[in-house]
């Protein structure tokens, strides 16, 4: 499902309020300040924090690596 573009600047994780990166292919958005992984089902993001994974540390320097390897919108840089 694509996404526009300026819906995904004004996304934000409803714990930290910091960026999400969106997952197209996989159909979830992650945020990784807060850890969670925000599904979408039938092409509808479910961003309760209730409905989100928390996922761990490694799991989530994982997601970070991969989004920083294909160029996802809101990558956090490395370092």
């Amino acid at each position: 499902m694509a996404i526009d573009p300026e819906l995904l600047d004004i996304l934000a994780c409803p714990e930290s309020k910091a960026p999400l990166i969106y997952f197209e292919a996989e159909g979830f958005f992650f945020c990784p300040t807060s850890r969670l992984k925000f599904p979408i089902v039938d092409g509808i993001p479910y961003m309760l924090v209730e409905e989100a994974e928390r996922l761990d540390e490694r799991a989530a320097e994982d997601l970070v690596e991969e989004a920083r390897r294909r160029g996802l919108p809101n990558a956090p840089p490395k370092g």
